[in-house]
């Protein structure tokens, strides 16, 4: 039985200050496929699955701030093999910042502000989620897998480019936070800021 699946913050510190912005967005975001000789429903293994941000820093000082790392758990999701679907879910809310050369106090301000009303807002939505719409080979094991990815409140088409290693499903998206409705924080005047547009690698396993 063959099997394949495709599957932030920035802190920035100015004058003593420190923002993060995610795109967690993830989303989220990681997705897969199964190939027509499996034709069976197979669950994402959330104990082995994750999704991590890269955000990138930007501006003429942006040499004062930090590219930043946020990595969350898949919390659940299923591969329809018969049907050529996947649909899989990400807490909002279980996104942490994982930037090994921060203080833990600047953790801590950068998660507060990532998950608050001026990036994620995780009160009014706390779920990230993602259903495909189609899945093309892109080479031996890979795939570009389309689907609509709902964050923040928005849905959005994204396109993931997958490919299998080692038994995992391993692959990398781009996306744009202001296309969800989610500003760019910046400071100093916008002399530093996040760069819109973030990337999201995720490695995936199913249950067996």
């Amino acid at each position: 039985m063959s099997r394949s699946i495709p599957g932030a913050s920035i802190s920035r510190s100015c004058n003593n200050r420190r923002f993060s912005t995610p795109a967690a967005l993830l989303l989220t975001a990681a997705v897969w496929c199964v190939s027509p000789a499996s034709a069976e429903s197979h669950a994402i293994d959330s104990a082995k699955s994750t999704m991590t941000v890269h955000v990138g820093k930007t501006g003429v000082f942006s040499g004062f701030g930090h590219n930043h790392v946020i990595a969350a758990p898949i919390h659940s999701g299923t591969v329809d093999s018969a049907a050529h679907t996947v649909a899989l879910t990400v807490n909002a809310t279980a996104l942490r910042v994982r930037d090994s050369d921060a203080s833990e106090k600047d953790r801590a301000e950068i998660q507060k502000t990532m998950l608050g009303p001026e990036v994620l807002d995780t009160e009014r939505y706390r779920e990230i989620a993602f259903q495909s719409t189609a899945v093309q080979p892109a080479g031996q094991g890979a795939w570009s897998v389309s689907g609509n990815l709902t964050l923040h409140g928005e849905t959005k088409p994204v396109t993931l480019e997958v490919r299998e290693k080692d038994g995992h499903y391993v692959g990398s998206a781009s996306v744009r936070q202001s296309d969800f409705g989610i500003k760019p924080v910046k400071v100093a005047g916008g002399t530093v800021r996040v760069k819109d547009e973030v990337r999201i690698e995720f490695d995936v396993q199913l249950t067996r």
